[in-house]
C-alpha cells in the first residue's frame, strides 16, 4: 500500500525527475527521446540530473511556505527576485520580465499583463508540486486558492491561476490515493466560469496533444499533455517519458507530469537511475544544490506542515 507520505514524496521528487529528464530535450522535435534513448545523460546546456528552473522556483515556493509557516505572497516573490538576480541558467521571458521590472510585489506580474496583453504562460504550473503538497490537507477550495495566490505573482492572466489551480486540486485528489482523472469534473466546476470550458476541451478524455491550438509553453496544452499522459500509461516512468516525447517544452510538460504520476504511483516507482544524479542548484542562494534526499526531506517537511 502506497502511504499519503510516499505520494506526497513522489509528486515532489517525481516533479523534479520530469523536469531534468526533459530538459536536454527542451525545444525538440517529438519521439526524440525514444529515438536517442538517453536518460539523465545530460545535453542542451545541461548537466547529467540537473533541474531547470521549474524545480529551482518550486524549491524556493517551498522554504518559503515552511520558513513563514504559511503562505506570505512578499517573501515569496523576494525569493523569486533573489533568485532571478543570481542568472540562472534559464528562465522565461515573462517572469524575468515580471522579477525585474523593479515593480511592487503586488503589482509587478499585473502591470506585465495590461502592457503586453499575454500571460498565459506555463510558468506558474511547472513550479506548482511544492505548494500542492503542502495544501492538499486544506481541502479543495483553500488548495485552489492558494495556487491562484501563487500565480499570480508572476502571471497576470487568470487563465494561468486556473491551471495552477486544477493542478494543485488534482495533486490533492491522488495524494488521498484516490484517480485524479476521476476528479476532473469536480475540478472544473471549482474554475472560474470564464475559463472552465477552454479547460474543459483540454483535459477531456478524447483530447490529444496533437489537437493543441498553441505551443505546449502556454498554459492550457502543457495541463492537458500532462493530463493524457497520466490518462494513456500506467506506470510513472512512462507517463514522463510520455510527456518528454511530446517534444516542445520537454522539461515542464514533464515537471508537471512527473507531479501527478508521482502523487498517484509513490516515491518508489520514480526509477532510481533517474533520481540518481539528480540535483536543484539555487543561483543567488549561496551556491546550494539540492538533490533527491534533500527533496524527499523537503516534502516530508511540507508534507507534515500542511496537516497541521
Amino acid at each position: 500500500m502506497i502511504t499519503s507520505l510516499d505520494r506526497a514524496v513522489g509528486a515532489v521528487v517525481g516533479s523534479a525527475a520530469g523536469d531534468a529528464l526533459g530538459a536536454p530535450y527542451e525545444f525538440g522535435p517529438a519521439g526524440e527521446l525514444t529515438a536517442r534513448g538517453a536518460e539523465m545523460a545530460g545535453g542542451g546546456g545541461w548537466d547529467p540530473g540537473e533541474a531547470t528552473d521549474d524545480t529551482q522556483m518550486a524549491v524556493l515556493v517551498a522554504e518559503s511556505l515552511l520558513e513563514c509557516g504559511g503562505l506570505e505572497l512578499p517573501d515569496i516573490f523576494g525569493r523569486f527576485r533573489r533568485w532571478a538576480a543570481g542568472q540562472p541558467k534559464d528562465i522565461g521571458l515573462q517572469t524575468e520580465d515580471v522579477l525585474t521590472n523593479g515593480e511592487p510585489w503586488e503589482l509587478a506580474a499585473a502591470l506585465h499583463f495590461q502592457v503586453n496583453a499575454r500571460a498565459a504562460g506555463n510558468g506558474s504550473l511547472m513550479r506548482a508540486a511544492t505548494s500542492a503538497v503542502y495544501f492538499a490537507p486544506a481541502g479543495q477550495r483553500a488548495t485552489m486558492d492558494a495556487a491562484r495566490q501563487i500565480a499570480a505573482l508572476t502571471h497576470g492572466d487568470r487563465a494561468a491561476w486556473e491551471g495552477t489551480a486544477i493542478l494543485h486540486e488534482l495533486v490533492r485528489v491522488a495524494l488521498q490515493g484516490a484517480d485524479p482523472l476521476a476528479a476532473l469534473p469536480a475540478a472544473l466546476a471549482a474554475v472560474h466560469p470564464d475559463h472552465r470550458e477552454r479547460y474543459g476541451r483540454v483535459l477531456a478524455p478524447d483530447w490529444h496533444p496533437d489537437r493543441a491550438t498553441e505551443f505546449n509553453g502556454a498554459v492550457w496544452p502543457c495541463l492537458g499533455s500532462a493530463v493524457w499522459a497520466l490518462r494513456t500509461t500506467t506506470t510513472f516512468a512512462g507517463a514522463v517519458r510520455a510527456a518528454v516525447d511530446l517534444g516542445g517544452d520537454t522539461d515542464t510538460v514533464a515537471a508537471v507530469t512527473g507531479a501527478l504520476a508521482g502523487a498517484r504511483y509513490g516515491r518508489q516507482a520514480v526509477p532510481e537511475h533517474w533520481t540518481a544524479t539528480l540535483h536543484v542548484p539555487l543561483p543567488g542562494f549561496g551556491g546550494r544544490v539540492l538533490d533527491a534526499d534533500d527533496l524527499a526531506a523537503l516534502a516530508q517537511r511540507l508534507a507534515a506542515a500542511g496537516s497541521r
